[in-house]
């Protein structure tokens, strides 16, 4: 049997030097998005490299591209083989190194690129490190880089002995333009990966912490109304001829019925049905959503969306559609009487375990056709998709994750779903068949993306101590 508990020690005895090297990494400034930080991107790379080399890993920093001549950031790419004896799962751990934009700096208490120690809460116990990439996803990835190193000094392998494909991104934060490219290239590899470990997610609260086992998938457009082919006066035009803005108002209202469901035809075909278990395993958390409406200024009555749901049903395991942005004619000061030669708005669509993006980008395509209004053109834009993932609550190694968050921290992980979308999972499991399991521990006041982001260190503490004894989980 592994010793465990030495490399719990390890863990405990490096942590000041861990911390140290946590802050060397968020000093890097690996903007994914601002091509200016493309020397950063690579420092950032060849950074988690030499750590993963410091543990055993077999590491390169890989170049990448979209597969049509643009070049991407670089993907860190590790391999350990594994003991000889070794009979567990090929496990990938992904992760990503690039962050954020800063902006609006003169928010930021601190420089975003200079990490520092804070009380977690102002005047209270604990602490936090505060910098972008503190949570997103620098600290997250630097729980399991510690883990390993930790299991490396105790047992002389890496990652204890068990197989293991590191693969840590570096255009996360900007789209993910080379990644289906990068994964295809490197298929071969992947494919032999039994599942996939992401932590990037959060917990419920500090005191419960929570395994993802489903996220949601997205079909995201653009959709252009046409009528005139210029603006008109509309005193002179004003009904005499369709005005886009009315019209395309008009079609987006049909998308939903009286009781909030989509009434695009086959939208539902392809859902994965709640189970009884999921459902009573969800209202035991006893969520607030009146609580958690009170948050964003919303009351009580707010609580809207698909009959038969509750809120939380709602958000973790059925589909929706949203307008996320609507525009045409003079939206400037003061006054301007036109009726507009188009209108446009962005339609995105949620979609769940099963229901394939392309599919419905299709049918909503067809469904707006078919509600063309006299006179009026569409043009239609498919931006992007991928696929929701789920992953059976009996796996077993959905159960080697709870076992190790137990163990780490002695409350049993809830096991949640995410409303929102994780690309790579989509990816993986879409064109390699991969289920993915997300062990994270990040916090709803961690500031994600906003100014004075921050990961307190007892959620790393937990994350760090869970990951290493993941690997014992995988070891028995």
């Amino acid at each position: 049997m592994p010793d465990t508990a030495a490399v719990l020690a390890a863990l405990e005895q490096n942590e000041s030097a861990a911390i140290h090297r946590w802050m060397d990494w968020l000093r890097i400034p690996s903007i994914s998005t601002d091509p200016k930080y493309a020397a950063d991107m690579r420092r950032a790379a060849d950074w988690c490299a030499d750590h993963l080399r410091l543990s055993g890993f077999s590491a390169d920093v890989v170049p990448t591209s979209d597969g049509q001549g643009r070049q991407g950031h670089p993907m860190v790419l590790a391999h350990s083989p594994g003991a000889p004896d070794y009979k567990g799962p090929h496990v990938l751990f992904y992760g990503h190194y690039d962050v954020q934009p800063v902006d609006p700096i003169d928010l930021w208490e601190s420089p975003p690129f200079e990490p520092v120690l804070k009380p977690a809460v102002p005047g209270g116990p604990g602490e936090r490190i505060v910098a972008r990439g503190a949570v997103d996803d620098k600290g997250q990835v630097m729980m399991f880089l510690e883990a390993m190193r930790a299991w490396k000094a105790v047992s002389g392998l890496a990652a204890g002995g068990v197989k293991m494909t590191v693969m840590i991104e570096g255009e996360e934060e900007c789209g993910s333009t080379s990644l289906p490219h990068f994964v295809q290239e490197h298929k071969n590899t992947l494919k032999t990966c039994d599942f996939c470990l992401i932590s990037d997610t959060g917990m419920l609260s500090r005191k419960q912490p929570a395994i993802t086992y489903g996220v949601r998938g997205l079909a995201y457009t653009e959709i252009t109304l046409h009528a005139a082919d210029q603006d008109l006066h509309s005193g002179l035009w004003g009904g005499r001829c369709p005005n886009p803005n009315t019209e395309l108002a008009k079609v987006l209202a049909q998308l939903w019925d009286k009781k909030r469901r989509v009434t695009i035809p086959g939208f539902y075909d392809d859902v994965r049905p709640l189970s009884k278990a999921e459902r009573a395993a969800w209202k035991k958390l006893k969520f607030n959503a009146a609580a958690a409406l009170k948050k964003i200024g919303l009351g009580k009555a707010a609580d809207v969306g698909e009959e038969g749901y509750t809120s939380l049903e709602r958000e973790w395991g059925r589909p929706t559609a949203e307008v996320n942005g609507i525009w045409g004619g003079y939206t400037g000061p003061g006054a301007k009487t036109v009726i507009p030669a188009k209108a446009s708005a962005k339609v995105s669509f949620r979609l769940v375990a099963d229901q394939d993006p392309a599919k419905i980008t299709k049918l909503f395509f067809a469904w707006l056709k078919k509600h063309t209004p006299p006179g009026c053109r569409w043009e239609l834009t498919d931006h992007h998709g991928g696929h929701g993932v789920t992953v059976d609550i009996k796996s077993p190694y959905l159960a080697a994750a709870s076992n190790a968050v137990k163990k780490a921290g002695g409350i049993k992980p809830a096991l949640i779903k995410s409303g929102g979308s994780i690309p790579v999972a989509g990816l993986l499991k879409a064109k390699l068949g991969l289920e993915t399991i997300f062990m994270g521990f990040g916090l709803d006041d961690d500031r994600v993306h906003s100014p004075n982001e921050k990961f307190e260190l007892d959620c790393y503490r937990l994350g760090a101590r869970s990951h290493a004894l993941l690997i014992a989980e995988l070891l028995k």
